[in-house]
């Protein structure tokens, strides 16, 4: 038996236990190994389980969702209505201004298509027996479809209206008719626009600056409207004009489309040349868009006239101004039109006639004077004043201050030489100081001096003068006459040129003209043109003296001061003699022949 070395059998031992056993491993090695193996096996089945029951509910809820196609539709219409309403109330506001802008540029548009397409067409008839008629029907029918268009817009479109209707000297009678009902016709804004309007300019609300405020407006303007309130602070009863909130919002597209509308006429018919018209809207309807404005003028023409005491007129006072809020003096009255008050009071209509002219011609010719040019029916008030005596027992109060201009003094001085030229008959003269107005020649100076007087140029050059009472065959003399001949053309050419001023004196004499006209008087424009001839010459008697350099005693300088006082004397004595001759009639119950 052969006996092998310790060493030989460790070596067999390690070789056999090589091959036949895995490698050796401590305990705790052992152990780790067998905890993660333990781990893995579980979370294998657990996702396992998951995934199965993931695909099983999957199914389920498709089984459960399946929707008809019908009813598919009406959720994707529900759906599409809920995003429809919810992007609709986020962007309301713009929805809606952008579809009443298109609404307003609309209907301009096409009431402006319309009427051009008829007055293209119809002027291609000229030579139709019938055409005269035809084109009365045509303005007529034009005329009320603009009317319609005016009163649905609204805004500035109502104040264009009703200086429309005063251009009796440019737009033919029917359209002039037409319009006429826009100067009562006014809009009327919401008391709730109103205290949301007032809440976002001064960051109040109404009950904090009044105890009481009238919900409804007493009157109505283009542009404004005015409430009755009693102060907080004080417990003064005043009026609050407000001005219609929309206006804001309006106002700039609305200028826009006037400015278009004109253009588009000029276009059509380039001898039709009105952009003047929306010019001088662009001009002056921001100012009167703001009532600080407004309440400045109203403080400077009170001022004015305080110092002229025997002029009866009555301007309320200003307590506070805000853009759109204008917080004034109560005072009311009656329009100068109700002649049922003026007779029932003793009020004498030729009275209220001469006050009214000797106002405005204050205005006009007065040494720095400011002119209210919008003096219309809505615009004053007749109130009775018993602390003075009869006829004369009566205040005139003039409300709306936002429309006022300044005359250039050398304009002032040619205008009153012209009238006292037109009074005078005197032709040479008139063509000369209306060149010096507004260039005019020759040619153009017949219808011009129309424009100014508003009388037929034949009646100008007359024996009674433009004194004399104008009826309405005079009226119609002067539309059939303009449209005849190309003095249309030439007077729309003339009135693009002449200064902005001059248009607007020409809107004031208008405005007081039909207002003189409306009271009927007894005594005709005769007492009138008068007063206009005694405060033209007064206004030249102040150039005259004004002219003299150095001492009256020198020859020459009390030569031309003692032809001023003269020339000043001769007029104002005529009217003096004049009006007590008026006077002594009433007295003694006659009434003065109208002329």
């Amino acid at each position: 038996m052969t006996t092998l070395s310790p060493w030989r059998t460790f070596s067999a031992l390690s070789r056999q236990t090589q091959r036949s056993a895995q490698p050796w491993v401590c305990r705790e090695c052992t152990r780790a190994r067998s905890r993660v193996q333990t781990q893995i096996t579980q979370t294998a089945r657990l996702s396992t389980t998951q995934n199965v029951f993931s695909q099983v509910g999957k199914r389920a809820w498709r089984e459960r969702i399946k929707i008809p196609r019908e009813r598919r539709k009406v959720a994707l219409v529900a759906t599409a209505a809920f995003v429809t309403l919810a992007t609709g109330l986020a962007f309301s506001e713009r929805v809606r201004h952008a579809y009443m802008a298109c609404e307003r540029s609309g209907r301009v548009c096409v009431t402006l298509a319309v009427c051009v397409n008829d007055y293209y067409w119809l002027l291609k008839k000229g030579d139709d027996p019938e055409f005269k008629s035809l084109l009365s029907a045509c303005h007529k029918k034009c005329a009320q479809r603009t009317l319609e268009a005016m009163e649905k817009n609204g805004s500035i479109f109502i104040k264009l209206g009703q200086h429309l209707s005063s251009l009796n000297y440019l737009l033919p009678n029917e359209w002039c008719d037409t319009f006429i009902p826009l100067q009562d016709r006014c809009p009327v804004s919401s008391y709730p626009n109103i205290e949301a309007m007032v809440l976002q300019d001064t960051g109040k609300r109404l009950e904090d600056y009044f105890s009481e405020f009238a919900v409804q407006p007493i009157g109505a303007a283009s542009l404004a409207q005015v409430h009755v309130a009693t102060l907080k602070s004080t417990g003064e009863k005043v009026a609050v004009k407000l001005q219609h909130p929309a206006l804001d919002e309006w106002s700039k597209l609305d200028l826009a489309l006037t400015r278009f509308t004109f253009r588009t006429l000029k276009y059509w018919f380039p001898e039709y040349d009105l952009t003047w018209l929306s010019d001088e809207m662009e001009t002056s309807l921001p100012l009167e868009l703001d009532f600080r404005e407004e309440g400045r003028n109203a403080r400077r023409a009170k001022e004015y006239f305080s110092h002229l005491p025997r002029h009866p007129l009555v301007i309320p006072e200003v307590i506070w101004a805000d853009r759109r809020v204008l917080v004034m003096e109560y005072i009311t009255g009656h329009r100068p039109d109700d002649l049922a008050f003026l007779d029932a009071n003793g009020i004498s209509r030729d009275e209220v006639s001469a006050a009214l002219a000797r106002i405005f011609n204050e205005m006009i010719f007065g040494d720095s004077a400011p002119l209210h040019c919008d003096p219309h029916g809505g615009n004053l008030a007749i109130r009775l004043n018993p602390s003075r005596s009869k006829p004369r027992n009566f205040d005139i109060v003039l409300y709306d201050h936002g429309l006022y201009r300044d005359i250039p003094m050398a304009l002032r001085r040619s205008y009153a030489h012209m009238w006292l030229a037109v009074l005078d008959n005197d032709e040479d003269g008139m063509r000369k100081y209306a060149f010096d107005i507004a260039g005019i020649t020759d040619e153009e100076f017949p219808i011009f001096a129309s424009a100014i007087t508003g009388r037929d140029y034949r009646v100008i050059g007359s024996h009674s003068g433009v004194a004399g009472k104008r009826d309405d065959d005079e009226k119609r003399a002067i539309s059939d006459a303009i449209g005849q001949d190309g003095l249309l053309e030439q007077l729309v050419s003339l009135l693009g040129r002449v200064p902005r001023v001059i248009l607007l004196i020409l809107k004031t004499n208008d405005l007081t003209r039909s207002l003189d006209e409306n009271l009927h008087t007894s005594e005709g424009p005769v007492r009138s043109f008068m007063i206009l001839a005694r405060y033209a010459a007064r206004c030249v008697f102040e150039e005259r003296v004004e002219s003299i350099k150095g001492s009256l005693l020198w020859p020459g300088n009390f030569w031309i001061w003692g032809c001023a006082v003269v020339g000043y004397a001769k007029v104002a004595v005529k009217l003096r003699v004049y009006e007590l001759y008026l006077s002594g009639r009433r007295r003694v119950g006659l009434r003065a022949q109208v002329m």
